[in-house]
């Protein structure tokens, strides 16, 4: 049996639109739960609470934006995939927030007015782009003088657990199945560097420039569980695991049922850890 996905950049918008668009549903449904527990956590270093007016760029469905609306603020949510944002419409309607409006639109291109919101953000979502000095820059650009912005992006590829335990048991299940760059690494992993990350928020313009490096704690329940989860985080997982025939996913998943149940050592969940860069910064 042979791997069957070419690992192919997906660079141009209306393909990076289309690829999101494809994985919108499962993102939805397996990775933004998981992501709104850590956005919480994350929110706790702004003051956010009612009136203020809360920008999250590259939004997903919601792991910043349904956190923030929760504590009272204005919320916009803007994503390039308009499947995303019918997924984070529905999550909102669910919750009955009107205090949350989602638009479809270009992080590197926002269709806003400068200065507008006490805050801005985005979880591991300007952090993707391949030009991701100009996300930030907008970041900074639609932000009110005095306003505060929040970057969460991935930390070192080594230390995302839940990453590495997809793609381990793929490659014990297939092993000539492609292992993930490095150098440089996937997009998703460019701020991994922790002065990198510094550096270019500085260079967009922002002030008062921190980044801390804190563990995402995943808790995991089953092979499967994780399986969705990895396979539906990003376009490249996605295309990882669409490469698979049936029988390799069903070995792959025995192989990870195996690590999952060594690392649990008789827990009914197991954690897995992933390292993460939180950037905070402000536009003087």
């Amino acid at each position: 049996m042979t791997y069957t996905t070419p690992m192919q950049p997906v660079n141009a918008k209306p393909s990076i639109r289309e690829a999101w668009d494809r994985i919108a549903p499962a993102f939805d449904e397996f990775m933004t739960p998981q992501s709104v527990r850590f956005g919480e956590e994350v929110l706790r270093r702004a003051d956010i609470g009612p009136g203020v007016k809360f920008l999250d760029v590259a939004a997903g469905s919601g792991a910043l934006s349904i956190p923030a609306a929760r504590l009272g603020a204005e919320v916009l949510a803007t994503d390039i995939s308009p499947v995303m944002i019918e997924c984070l419409t529905a999550r909102a309607h669910s919750e009955g927030m009107a205090n949350l409006e989602a638009r479809v639109m270009d992080g590197c291109a926002l269709d806003l007015p400068d200065g507008v919101f006490d805050v801005v953000a985005s979880q591991h979502g300007v952090s993707l782009f391949p030009d991701v000095l100009a996300g930030l820059a907008e970041l900074r650009r639609v932000t009110k003088p005095g306003g505060q912005a929040i970057v969460v992006a991935f930390g070192r590829l080594q230390k995302a657990e839940f990453i590495g335990f997809f793609m381990g048991a793929i490659r014990a299940a297939v092993p000539q199945a492609p292992a993930l760059p490095v150098d440089p690494p996937p997009l998703p992993f460019q701020l991994a560097d922790p002065e990198v990350f510094r550096g270019k928020l500085s260079e967009a313009g922002f002030a008062e420039v921190a980044v801390e490096t804190v563990s995402w704690d995943m808790q995991i329940e089953s092979a499967a569980s994780l399986w969705k989860t990895a396979a539906s985080s990003n376009p490249i997982g996605a295309g990882m695991a669409a490469g698979l025939t049936d029988d390799q996913r069903t070995d792959a998943l025995q192989v990870l049922t195996g690590m999952l149940r060594e690392r649990a050592a008789g827990r009914p969940v197991a954690e897995l850890k992933t390292e993460i860069n939180i950037g905070t910064a402000r536009k003087l």
